[in-house]
């Protein structure tokens, strides 16, 4: 498998087929005189950030704490325990409203989305 082609950036989606953003990064511990093992995915502001360079990944954090507070500093990060699926998208064991990224998504349906003239509420 190409980790890069087949997981990163792909949609990541719940047990029920929720969407829950994008993957934004893998974890891969590396283990003296074996293989690389593949141990988490993660998604948030602050993963793409680190992307670019540490130096973005603090400024995204900070800006994520003040809109958000102390627990938006961080990816969330899913085990790769829980990847179900690889596809087209990237299937879960784990339900988005259990997480931070359906706080977030709560949060911004009820002070952004619902605000909008037209988006249905």
């Amino acid at each position: 498998m190409d980790l890069v082609r087949d997981v990163l950036d792909k949609q990541l989606v719940d047990r029920h087929g929720a969407k829950m953003g994008r993957i934004d990064s893998i974890v891969v511990e590396l283990r003296q005189g074996r293989p690389p093992e593949i141990v988490a995915i993660e998604t948030g502001s602050v993963a793409m950030a680190r992307r670019i360079g540490e130096r973005a990944a603090r400024w995204v954090a900070r800006l994520a704490r003040s809109v958000g507070g102390a627990g938006c500093t961080e990816p969330y990060r899913i085990p790769w325990s829980h990847v179900r699926r690889i596809g087209i998208d990237i299937q879960v064991d784990v339900d988005v409203s259990d997480t931070p990224l359906g706080d977030s998504q709560r949060w911004l349906r009820e002070h952004v989305i619902e605000r909008i003239p037209g988006s249905g509420r």
